[in-house]
């Protein structure tokens, strides 16, 4: 990454120098992260192609709850976010209609991040997801994320946490024991449609490779299938994957199973940025969703393949 802006409070941050040792970038102070990343006329695509990296402190509400319907089987559920934005470019990600910048931000307050997680914990289990906004591993290298929440969660065994990912950026989990209540949770698709709509992104055959290892480990690992991704004949790209898949992972933590969905709002930004895209061409509006026209017939037919406790979300 050629620039690195940092918010002026933080430039002495230690995770700020650390950061500065790495990328040896251009650095330009800001005020606050949403000069950059707010700023009106701001191109995603363009963006995309020389991207910068952007230091903020996270202000306001750090943990946000989900229904249970989204969730791996804990009755309490939350999100929360210490990065915006991802290095991989797949046509379906709803982050490119969210919002106006495709620059990274990492949030270095980790310890507020902490403190609020903290108020959520109780004596039932709850899970925590982090990936929701941008790739959990992707940019480990330079977050040093796991350095601090991994030991964090391990404390606390009422807590999970979920680590949702496509990277193979791995080695910091491969060089210390696991730990029981966190899920290292990867996106898979059917090669094809990885190749087809998932760019910049890992090969399927590079996340099985990460995934075995993890297994092989005695982590926690979480089969995500979604989203589902409609394309003609869909069965006979589905129904020989999930069965490579189970094959090699026939005790998963959890199995997630859901179709390819926008909130209405997001569709739109993403039709202004990819106006081509022919996959939002096939979808259709469901009260404030946009859905795929046969999301529902897929769901079903690849559940149909599926052990009985899928989460379906």
């Amino acid at each position: 990454m050629k620039f690195l802006y940092v918010e002026e409070s933080l430039l002495d941050h230690p995770r700020t120098q650390e950061i500065k040792e790495k990328l040896s970038p251009t650095l330009i102070p800001i005020k606050r992260y949403g000069e950059v990343f707010n700023r009106h006329g701001g191109h995603f695509r363009l963006q995309k192609r020389e991207n910068a990296l952007i230091l903020a402190e996270k202000k306001g509400k750090l943990v946000y709850e989900i229904p249970p319907s989204y969730g791996i089987g804990a009755k309490h559920n939350y999100y929360f976010s210490h990065l915006l934005n991802c290095p991989y470019d797949c046509r379906y990600c709803y982050l490119q209609g969210m919002y106006r910048s495709a620059y990274y931000v990492l949030f270095l307050n980790y310890e507020d991040f902490m403190g609020a997680i903290d108020e959520k914990i109780g004596n039932e289990k709850t899970t925590f997801f982090s990936g929701y906004d941008g790739d959990s591993l992707a940019l480990e290298s330079y977050s040093n994320f796991l350095d601090y929440f991994l030991p964090f969660f391990e404390k606390r065994p009422t807590a999970e946490l979920e680590l949702r990912t496509k990277s193979g950026n791995i080695q910091k989990l491969l060089k210390r024991p696991p730990v029981p209540n966190v899920v290292i949770a990867y996106t898979l698709s059917p090669d094809p449609i990885a190749k087809a709509f998932e760019t910049n992104a890992p090969s399927l055959k590079q996340r099985i490779k990460a995934l075995l290892k993890l297994q092989e480990k005695g982590w926690e690992i979480g089969l995500r299938f979604d989203p589902l991704i409609h394309v003609e004949n869909y069965q006979k790209y589905y129904a020989p994957f999930f069965k490579e898949i189970l094959d090699l992972f026939p005790r998963p933590h959890s199995i997630t199973l859901g179709s390819f969905r926008l909130p209405l709002s997001t569709f739109k930004e993403m039709k202004r940025v990819r106006p081509k895209e022919k996959l939002l061409a096939v979808c259709t509006q469901k009260e404030e969703m946009m859905t795929l026209k046969k999301g529902e017939e897929m769901v079903e037919f690849c559940r149909s393949l599926l052990p009985k406790e899928v989460f379906v979300c």
